[in-house]
């Protein structure tokens, strides 16, 4: 029998969080409505948030459990739990015998400027212990671009040809979102195009591990011939196994590079990330360079769009 999915979720959380939340989901379109002895109350497809002036949280409704997994607690709390036993049990153990298996992660999917990168990496019993010694980790724990870069070389050089990039650019993730109409889904399809490009690339991988984002599903119905006929595991904080977090850094690697391309072609820095000023150098563009400009520049999805576009 398929275990029930829970429908409600409380925790605490203090003002920076609350003020981080709010921007996320205001970001995302969420309705917010009044609500007495609460800062907030957020609805969207049929899942309720209220963040109570006490520092409670709540989130009840169909979405609790699929939010708090891969929105509230990697974004906001930076935790993991929510009684998910099986995710804690499956998380890499370094005592645990290695074996060989390709990694996928992202990059840039919660930045306004800027492309969406996903990267993927085999990594068998020879490459395994050159990449540790490297000191290959999480990218968003490593904070010096230059480092990143660095490692990303060495990364490079010790697999040879079996990685895979794709780098979605402003322009031509604009035309898939309007496609596709959520982001979950064209992250799915990119994975997919990485695994495929993976497995031309490097064969003998029959195991693939993802950075979980999204329900199961997804990822393994866009794989075409070759990527079903794979084991395609998926876990949250996924980082730690060493071969998605090589996958992590070639991806921001290849996400820093690209920002750097596109700063030069607008004339101006463009920052990373969502927030004040991120609004402030878009309405810079609009202003200078006409409204069509942001759409090489950004993802116009976000509400950070629709609210410079009223501005002007």
């Amino acid at each position: 029998m398929a275990e029930k999915k829970r429908t409600s979720y409380v925790c605490k959380v203090d003002e920076k969080q609350i003020e981080k939340l709010h921007n996320y989901l205001d970001d995302r379109n969420w309705e917010f409505r009044d609500m007495q002895y609460a800062h907030w109350k957020a609805v969207q497809d049929k899942t309720n948030i209220v963040a109570y002036n006490s520092g409670k949280l709540t989130v009840q409704g169909k979405g609790t459990e699929e939010f708090v997994l891969f929105v509230l607690e990697p974004e906001i709390l930076k935790t993991s739990g929510f009684g998910y036993e099986k995710e804690v049990a499956a998380v890499e153990n370094p005592e645990e015998p290695f074996f060989p298996h390709g990694g996928v992660d992202e990059s840039g999917k919660g930045d306004f400027f800027g492309p969406l990168v996903i990267a993927g990496v085999f990594v068998d019993d020879e490459t395994e212990p050159i990449l540790r010694k490297l000191g290959v980790k999480d990218s968003k724990v490593i904070k010096s671009p230059k480092q990143i870069k660095a490692i990303a070389v060495k990364i490079r050089q010790a697999v040879g040809s079996k990685f895979s990039v794709v780098a979605i650019g402003p322009a031509t993730y604009n035309r898939m979102y309007s496609s596709f109409n959520n982001l979950n889904k064209l992250l799915a399809w990119g994975h997919a195009k990485v695994i495929e490009n993976l497995l031309e690339k490097a064969p003998e991988c029959n195991d693939v591990l993802s950075d979980k984002f999204a329900a199961d599903h997804l990822i393994k119905n866009a794989l075409q011939e070759k990527g079903r006929g794979i084991n395609m595991r998926q876990r949250t904080k996924a980082e730690s196994d060493i071969a998605v977090a090589a996958a992590s850094i070639l991806a921001r690697d290849r996400f820093l590079w690209a920002m750097e391309k596109l700063s030069e072609d607008a004339g101006l820095e463009l920052p990373k990330g969502a927030g004040a000023k991120v609004s402030q150098i878009g309405e810079k563009i609009a202003r200078e360079q006409g409204v069509d400009a942001l759409g090489t520049f950004t993802k116009m999805h976000f509400k950070t769009y629709k609210e410079i576009c009223a501005k002007i």
